[in-house]
């Protein structure tokens, strides 16, 4: 149970259970006994009687829905920048708009539903932090993570239901798959260079270096270790047997062993990720505990974070229900014009796989892990931003490959030779400036200007022609009655 105590600045707080105990050991020891049989109400910082499995921090003191006091705290979201997010919201409306009154100008589609994905995404963001309020520590950041991470798997979903696969559909046979392979390498990229970068560089800009636990790091470094090695392998197994003259391997042949080996690989990359989350809640929690509890303890806006008005348990969900159906609209809208942009714009399947579907997906998780970092709270930073990554990489990124194994699309891990090694490289240089358990403004400079130059680099890098590495997918001719004819001659393996 906790207590009642003012702490400096006059907030109503929580006095441990060692502080009442020592309170109570000049008590009566039936004094002490009546205490044990009548369980007293138990009130947070703000004065609120705090429900029966709600965390003090997350409680409201409301119940149900209020819609003003909801779209008031919506409105506020997690910090100054993700409020001035929420000017985008009047793009959504008329996203879903233009999408249906003129579905000719397809230009106008993507952009739109570019830009209103950013606030959806917002939404998700906030009532997820606002859930992870009302939760134990390592299980909220958890949840948190994931519900950042939803957006993406929304939009790896789409993408693959949207993916043609009949090979007599010449022109469109398997034209996002790039697209997808793409986005799980970008984001990954995003969270790692672009993310970790400003989080480095915002908490730098207020002191002279941060110092992160070893905990935090060492583990999401090692994970991305064994990530990046899993992702890797079918693209090496497809590069090598490819150029060989050793081995008598069809064209056809060498395509469904890397399509079986990266099946293979994503559920052994899934039961990583089982065991990481199993090794975070139950054999570990108290590590993380203590880390993030220490991290709260020198946020510099902690007593003003206390103080908010909190959404309800109900509020959240219906955030999230909103906020899920905006992000499912728009993401339905997005790809369905995501093949104009390629081919008649010229983007790369890189430029829109590496960078722009990431930035969107991507954008308010990064915002709270900046906020979080320029509050001197850099080990939740690099928990939300290592987690990210972890997710996509043991997560999302195999769970696209299995769900496209139930539906019969050739969605592999056989990734371009310029995807494969920018990601290698990446966590390369993350792991060196996590190593040092420290970070200041440069380092996050210098990741940033990394990202950059993968950019430049993306946006100029030319798509891959029909069966070099990164594109398994042969190019379907078609043979007499109409059917698909995949032979040697038309599977052109380019190096």
């Amino acid at each position: 149970m906790f207590g009642r105590r003012k702490d400096r600045g006059g907030a109503v707080t929580h006095a441990s259970g060692q502080d009442l105990e020592l309170a109570n050991s000049h008590e009566p020891k039936e004094a002490g006994n009546h205490h044990q049989k009548h369980h007293h109400p138990v009130y947070n910082h703000n004065g609120h009687k705090v429900t029966r499995g709600i965390h003090p921090d997350g409680e409201s003191g409301r119940k149900g829905v209020h819609p003003h006091h909801f779209l008031r705290i919506s409105a506020r979201s997690t910090s100054k920048l993700s409020m001035v997010v929420n000017v985008l919201w009047p793009f959504v409306p008329a996203a879903i708009a233009v999408r249906y009154a003129h579905p000719e100008a397809h230009v106008w589609i993507f952009a739109l539903n570019y830009i209103a994905m950013v606030p959806s995404a917002n939404l998700i963001g906030f009532a997820g932090q606002e859930l992870a309020r009302k939760l134990p520590k390592v299980f909220g950041v958890l949840l948190e993570t994931f519900l950042g991470g939803l957006v993406e798997i929304v939009l790896f979903m789409v993408l693959l239901r949207k993916n043609v696969d009949d090979p007599a559909d010449v022109n469109h046979y398997n034209k996002l798959i790039p697209v997808i392979r793409a986005a799980i390498l970008g984001s990954i990229l995003a969270n790692l260079l672009l993310c970790m970068g400003f989080c480095f560089f915002a908490g730098g800009l207020r002191r002279d270096e941060q110092d992160f636990d070893g905990a935090i790091s060492e583990v999401g470094s090692g994970l991305l270790m064994t990530a990046g090695f899993g992702l890797m392998i079918p693209a090496a197994f497809f590069t090598s047997l490819s150029g060989s003259t050793e081995v008598e391997l069809s064209p056809q042949d060498l395509i469904n062993k890397v399509l079986t080996v990266s099946r293979v690989t994503a559920v052994i990359l899934f039961v990583a990720f089982l065991l990481y989350v199993w090794f975070q809640m139950r054999t570990h929690h108290s590590i993380y505990d203590a880390v993030l509890e220490k991290d709260e303890a020198r946020d510099h806006d902690r007593h003003k974070d206390l103080k908010k008005d909190k959404l309800t348990f109900t509020e959240c969900i219906l955030a999230l229900v909103i906020a899920i159906t905006c992000v499912c609209l728009h993401a339905v809208f997005l790809v369905e014009e995501i093949e104009y942009i390629v081919e008649e714009k010229g983007v790369s399947d890189a430029f829109m796989g590496l960078i722009l579907v990431p930035l969107v997906e991507k954008a308010a998780e990064h915002l709270t892990a900046v906020d979080e970092a320029w509050d001197n709270q850099i080990n939740f930073a690099l928990a939300h931003v290592l987690g990210a990554t972890v997710q996509t990489a043991l997560f999302n990124g195999p769970l696209v490959v299995i769900v496209g194994w139930g539906l019969h699309k050739a969605m592999d891990l056989n990734f371009e030779i310029f995807n494969a090694v920018v990601l290698i490289l990446a966590i390369i240089v993350a792991g060196n400036f996590l190593r040092d358990g420290k970070s200041n403004y440069l380092e996050g400079a210098l990741c940033i200007l990394i990202y950059i130059i993968i950019a430049v680099t993306s946006f100029y890098y030319p798509n891959p022609r029909p069966g070099s590495a990164g594109t398994s997918e042969a190019s379907p001719t078609t043979g007499e009655g109409g059917a698909a004819v995949e032979g040697g001659e038309k599977l052109r393996f380019l190096r």
